[in-house]
């Protein structure tokens, strides 16, 4: 780690960085957070580290989801909860189909902070800073609404602390128990086209949990709660660098703002600000790859990337989240697997279904198909297949809400219902009903790859 500190990435260029006009204001507020208690622990990030290696060799199976932008307004307990709910549901059908453990991530506690394709946003001839998520600006499209705030910071790590202590809150109180899944249904099941199929995941759990405890003639304790790992984008420089710390009996520094962070499109650059932060961390690390480079830059890319961020070759350190849409999936993501391979390190692959599938409906929203969705993800079980690999995990923007923001699914949502209950600020999400739909899916793949 030659040269590097938690400050070291403000040598470097950095790109998606809000620009504040008091530069003191901002170092005030990072000195504040770096003295408040960290958000997570070395101890839950060095389990996660742990399975995700598990996961690389077929052992688990992740499960990434939650909001594309969290708000500080949906910082309630029936919205965290519906998250959680939806979350756990997905993760049973998942258990149940694969027959694997799976690692349960939820976007959330910290992802305040979005980059966006310009800097300024223009309405009726005035021009502003484009809304960069709730711990940078405001929405509103007003000058001082859309003026980056350094306290806002301190609000984003506020909400985030209180997100952490309530699905603690309620992990630790038996809410994901597998002795009671039926504490987290939602609504939908009574009504839902797959509904019946997941009483009967439900039941099959029940009945295996009692013939075992049968066995064992005690409780199986261990299955009264489930672990539970955030995540979010290492976006604003600032404020990971604040939670970056050392912790004793350990060597190495942890950014505790989340147990997983990944780096986006925007800011992979090999040269820039936000690799040269990520590489000091001891953190699991994501890495986004999309179609935005050409088939021919995918190898040296994925090389320079694993020599700067992945040289030791350590178990669980590396996850490839592929996003390349239901077009391109064919043509990039056997590329992609075959630069991985040639790097010799092993790295566990996962699938974003959702991010190369965006296109805009003809009432002019930005929306998924469904469709689509489930199509990339068919399609890239089939590649790493064929060529060897093995996928490992599945990436989704959720929400636990009956919001209308992706057409299709078991409703058969048009584009003429997405103004119904269209409630995203920046991506559109699936539903309740479809993330469980898309769950039970990828389980029925999943089950026939691993066979």
């Amino acid at each position: 780690m030659t040269g590097w500190s938690p400050t070291s990435w403000q040598k470097k260029h950095a790109l998606q960085q809000p620009t504040y006009p008091d530069i003191d204001h901002l170092d005030r507020v990072v000195s504040q957070l770096s003295q408040l208690p960290p958000l997570v622990s070395s101890w839950e990030i060095e389990s996660l580290k742990t399975q995700l290696a598990e996961a690389a060799d077929g052992e688990r199976f992740l499960l990434q989801g939650g909001d594309c932008a969290e708000s500080f307004a949906d910082c309630h307990p029936e919205v965290i909860a519906a998250k959680l709910k939806v979350l756990l549901q997905m993760s049973l059908v998942l258990v149940h189909g694969t027959k694997r453990r799976v690692i349960r991530v939820g976007r959330f506690a910290g992802q305040y902070a979005k980059p966006r394709s310009s800097d300024t946003e223009t309405k009726d001839g005035t021009t502003l800073p484009a809304y960069r998520g709730d711990i940078i600006n405001e929405h509103a499209f007003e000058k001082t609404a859309r003026t980056p705030n350094p306290e806002l910071l301190l609000r984003g790590f506020e909400r985030a602390a209180l997100t952490l202590n309530f699905i603690r809150a309620l992990i630790d109180g038996g809410f994901a128990s597998l002795h009671h899944p039926e504490y987290w249904d939602l609504d939908f099941v009574e009504h839902s086209s797959r509904g019946t199929e997941y009483q009967n995941v439900v039941e099959s759990i029940g009945e295996s949990l009692r013939f075992m405890e049968t066995l064992c003639g005690v409780p199986i304790s261990d299955m009264n709660r489930v672990d539970f790992f955030t995540s979010h984008e290492a976006l604003h420089l600032s404020y990971e660098q604040a939670l970056t710390r050392t912790v004793p009996r350990r060597t190495g520094w942890y950014d505790l703002s989340t147990h997983f962070p990944w780096l986006g499109l925007r800011t992979s650059q090999i040269d820039g600000a936000h690799i040269e932060f990520l590489r000091g961390i001891q953190n699991p690390l994501a890495i986004k790859v999309g179609p935005n480079m050409a088939l021919d830059e995918i190898a040296p890319y994925i090389k320079s990337i694993f020599d700067v961020l992945h040289p030791e070759n350590e178990p669980g350190r590396m996850t490839i989240i592929h996003r390349f849409g239901v077009e391109k999936v064919a043509d990039y993501l056997p590329v992609l697997i075959e630069a991985v391979q040639k790097t010799g390190k092993k790295a566990l692959f996962c699938c974003d279904p959702m991010h190369g599938n965006t296109q805009i409906s003809s009432g002019g929203l930005k929306t998924r198909r469904f469709d689509h969705i489930l199509e990339e993800v068919e399609r890239s079980f089939e590649i790493h297949d064929l060529t060897g690999s093995r996928l490992g995990g599945v990436h989704v923007e959720l929400t636990g809400e009956n919001v209308t923001e992706c057409t299709g699914g078991a409703r058969g949502i048009q584009d003429t219902d997405l103004e119904r209950a269209y409630k995203t600020q920046v991506d559109p999400r699936l539903n309740y009903e479809q993330a469980f739909e898309l769950a039970i899916l990828v389980a029925h793949r999943a089950s026939q790859s691993s066979s």
